[in-house]
């Protein structure tokens, strides 16, 4: 039995699809901000492997809760490893580019130099810290730019905006890896199988979809498989400002992650399958 930290999120909501037989550990069965100690909740249910879907994202409003952002970033994964490793039993966590400064234009190795440029980098980084000092079987997967049918997201944001706007300014000195949820679920159902017999495999991975484009650039093609005739705008980053910096470059290098069997998924295919599930056609 897989136990998932997480269970309305994008990826939780993808997982609870993929493998209906795991357990799910939602907000109302566990507060991640407010347990004492998730050892003994782990134990309890005894899993053959956990997956943390389950995070604090938002990232503006950690500029101001960080010490929040912090438990559930960090301490709480540090407890999910320290009772995986009791267990025996390998932990897959989801981290994020954040945890670059997105200087250059090179793709990011996993063992690149990180430098989060705000409070929930710092966290989500502290957090992959904690857990390798746990010395768990555990798979981290970095992603970025997660996109689905269910919560929030720029996908949704951009459907939600070309029913009212036939015009607009989207930011094009951003560029990153779009990532279909659902990609990321069965990457990280993979993973924790496979590291259940092969711990040697523990590590950070990082896991995007493919190909690399701006935020301008994905927004076009999402409004061009809806069939929404928007004209977008390319705007800098400081035409935009927000509470917390954005990395520029969010190019993640992925080709490590193979040793599972897996490649980057193809966005637009997920943007496809995400309008499907909408109920949105061209």
């Amino acid at each position: 039995m897989i136990l998932v930290f997480g269970s309305s999120g994008q990826v939780a909501s993808e997982l609870r699809a993929l493998v209906p037989d795991a357990v799910f550990l939602g907000r109302d069965k566990v507060d991640l901000s407010r347990e004492a100690d998730l050892g003994p909740v782990i134990e309890r249910y005894n899993p053959d492997g956990i997956i943390n879907a389950a995070a604090y994202t938002a990232v503006d409003k950690a500029e101001e809760e960080e010490d929040l952002a912090l438990i559930i970033n960090a301490q709480r994964p540090r407890e999910m490893a320290r009772a995986a490793h009791k267990l025996g039993v390998p932990l897959v966590h989801i981290s994020t580019d954040y945890v670059f400064d997105g200087g250059g234009e090179a793709a990011f190795l996993p063992d690149a130099a990180t430098g989060p440029l705000g409070a929930y980098g710092r966290t989500k980084l502290r957090g992959e810290e904690a857990i390798q000092k746990e010395g768990a079987n555990c798979a981290i997967l970095r992603t970025s730019w997660v996109f689905s049918a269910h919560g929030a997201n720029f996908l949704k944001t951009m459907l939600r905006l070309s029913e009212t706007r036939d015009r607009l300014t989207i930011v094009a000195d951003q560029v990153g890896g779009p990532t279909p949820a659902a990609a990321i679920a069965d990457a990280c159902v993979k993973v924790v199988r496979q590291l259940k017999n092969e711990p040697a495999k523990s590590g950070i991975y990082h896991f995007s979809g493919a190909p690399d484009v701006s935020w301008a650039q994905f927004a076009r093609e999402i409004f061009y498989q809806a069939g929404r005739k928007v004209h977008v705008e390319d705007i800098p980053t400081s035409d935009f400002p927000t509470p917390a910096r954005r990395p520029l470059n969010s190019r993640l290098d992925c080709r490590s992650l193979s040793v599972f069997g897996l490649d980057r998924p193809d966005w637009k295919a997920g943007v496809a399958d995400t309008l499907t599930k909408l109920g949105v056609n061209s």
